[in-house]
This record gives structure tokens, C-alpha cells and sequence, in this order.
């Protein structure tokens, strides 16, 4: 009979450590590190010169980078690891650093953590309750390049041929609205969210073309009348943002408003039924306590329950970005 492996704190350094590799991968974000090498500056000196650090940090920030498995090193020559290549270089369609910095600004108040589960302060809203323009438009910076990934997903993966008008709660900069509408002839979408954030939605929607086929509606959508002509509701990417009373009623408005036979989907971060991870969507949910909201993080069964308590019939879950985000379905009768 073999001993058993005795335990060690190796584990729990990695965790306690996690934040170290989370700056490295920002700090080569924010020097344009994977830019450079995939411009040809791809040993140490030449990458310093390039980006404009010393011989010996880029030495150091590469090695760690090599570990992480962000570059790969062959001989003296370093390159970029396929999705590295493909996400984090600069002047690429699929570019996604903003959204790999979209969190720091957060890094002081995560360091505060303890202290900010210790208040009992919350409202509906969290930080959104006093957005602006300008926080909407750095928020969107970040989070369009990765939502229009999502928008071009959730549009191969359903079929809203034949629908007419499609209603995107939350929307943010409109991408799930901009791409649905591109993908299928004579489908028209409004997106609501904050006026602010509706603001910047208009921008992104001029810029690609796409102000004849999407319109927006300032408003909070727990508390704005919802259009009544629509046959598709999505809401994307901000379950955790809300506690069940508003999710739910959320859905019912949304059951209301749509035509018989009118579909919503529900795309957000979900908990497996035994609340033992995904770990992002604990994580999300864990968020909202550092911004004062009511939000929580969601089951599939709490999801779905959801949308049946409001009506709705083949209510279904899909997986849609695996360990990340789930789509529940549903249809209204009729």
C-alpha cells in the first residue's frame, strides 16, 4: 500500500502568487510585447529596443512569459504562441488587449477585498448606478473588441432568419445587434441601456455602417417600458450584475413585450447546479461585492427557472463560450 502524498502549500502559493502572472501578462499588453515580436523584434536586445526597456527586464518579463506558455522560445529567437498571435497583437481585427486591461483599474479595490465584504452598503446597480459617457466609453473600448467575438458566435450559432425586430437589454456598444442585423436581411434591433451607455452604443453603431438597422433606447431595463413589437430578446454578458428579483423580473418584461412565438436567449456567466465552479462565473459574482451591488452569480437551473417561472416554453441550455458563458433559450407561446 503506497503512502499517500503528503500535502504541501504549493497550491495555495499559486493561488496567493496568481496575481503576479496577471501582471505580467498586462505588462506586456500595455508595452506592446507580442507586437513587437510579431514585427520581427524577436530576440532580447532587439525586443528592448523596441519596446523600450532594459536587456535585463526584458529578459525577465520574457522568461516568465515563456513559462506561461504566452511565448515559445527556440534557441535565442522568441515567437508568439498561436493564440497570443492571433488576440494580443496590435492592428489585428480579433486585437483583445483592452479587454486583457479591463480589469486592472479594479486591481486596488481587489486588494481591498476583506475589508469591502465586511460593508453591508449595496444598491441595484453597483458602480453603473453613477456611470458617465466617458466611463461608458472606456468600458466599451475594452469590452467591444471580445463582444463582437461573442455577437459573431451567438449569430452562427442561432438561426433568427425570418425574425423582424430584435430587442438587446443591456446592449452595451451594440455589438450583439450590429452583427445579428448584418447576419440576417431585414432584421432590425434596438438596443437599451443607461443613457450614457446608449450614448456610446450610437457611436459604434454609426461607425459600422449600421444606423438604418439598429436604434437604441435610453434607459435602466428594470424599470423602462420595453418595445412591444418584437419577436427576439437577447440579454448578454451582465447576469451577474443582478440578484434573482430582477433577473426574474427582467424575463417577465421580456415575455410580455414579445410576439407570440417570440424567442429570448440569456447569455451570461452560470454556475454548474452543484455551485462547484465554473470558476469565472464565482468570480464575476464576487465582483459585484467589490462595486456595492446586489448582484450574485447564477445557476443553469436558477437561469432556467427563470424563464419558465415567466412562461416560457423549450426553455433549453446551451453551451455557448465553455467554462465562461452559457445561452438559456426559451419561446413564448403562440
Amino acid at each position: 500500500m503506497s503512502e499517500k502524498t503528503p500535502l504541501t502549500t504549493t497550491r495555495l502559493q499559486k493561488i496567493a502568487l496568481a496575481y503576479w502572472e496577471s501582471a505580467a501578462l498586462m505588462a506586456a499588453v500595455e508595452l506592446d510585447i507580442f507586437t513587437a515580436i510579431a514585427r520581427g523584434h524577436d530576440t532580447v536586445p532587439s525586443l528592448a529596443a523596441a519596446v523600450g526597456i532594459s536587456a535585463r527586464n526584458a529578459e525577465r518579463l520574457s522568461t516568465v512569459l515563456v513559462a506561461q506558455t504566452l511565448l515559445e522560445r527556440d534557441g535565442e529567437r522568441l515567437r508568439n504562441a498561436p493564440d497570443v498571435a492571433r488576440f494580443l497583437v496590435k492592428d489585428s481585427e480579433r486585437f483583445a488587449g483592452p479587454w486583457i486591461l479591463f480589469t486592472k483599474p479594479r486591481w486596488n479595490a481587489y486588494g481591498e477585498l476583506g475589508e469591502r465584504l465586511r460593508r453591508h452598503e449595496e444598491n441595484r446597480l453597483g458602480a453603473y448606478e453613477s456611470f458617465t459617457v466617458e466611463d461608458a466609453r472606456r468600458y466599451h473600448a475594452a469590452t467591444y473588441s471580445i463582444g463582437r467575438g461573442a455577437a459573431r458566435l451567438f449569430s452562427r450559432s442561432v438561426d433568427l432568419a425570418g425574425r423582424r425586430k430584435l430587442l438587446d437589454l443591456g446592449g452595451g456598444s451594440g455589438a450583439y445587434s450590429i452583427v445579428a442585423t448584418e447576419t440576417f436581411p431585414g432584421l432590425k434591433a434596438v438596443v437599451l441601456d443607461l443613457p450614457p451607455v446608449a450614448e456610446v452604443a450610437r457611436e459604434y453603431i454609426a461607425a459600422n455602417g449600421a444606423t438604418d438597422r439598429v436604434a437604441t433606447l435610453p434607459g435602466d431595463f428594470t424599470r423602462t417600458p420595453f418595445p412591444n413589437d418584437v419577436d427576439v430578446v437577447v440579454m448578454a454578458s451582465n447576469l451577474p450584475q443582478y440578484e434573482p428579483p430582477l433577473i426574474r423580473l427582467v424575463v417577465s418584461k421580456a415575455f410580455a413585450a414579445l410576439l407570440p412565438g417570440g424567442e429570448m436567449h440569456l447569455i451570461g456567466e452560470t454556475l454548474d447546479d452543484d455551485r462547484q465552479g465554473p470558476l469565472s462565473a464565482a468570480l464575476w459574482g464576487l465582483n459585484e461585492a467589490v462595486y456595492g451591488s446586489t448582484g450574485v452569480a447564477h445557476t443553469e437551473s436558477e437561469v432556467r427557472g427563470y424563464l419558465e417561472g415567466a412562461g416560457f416554453i423549450d426553455v433549453a441550455i446551451h453551451p455557448f463560450v465553455p467554462g465562461v458563458l452559457t445561452r438559456v433559450s426559451g419561446r413564448k407561446p403562440g
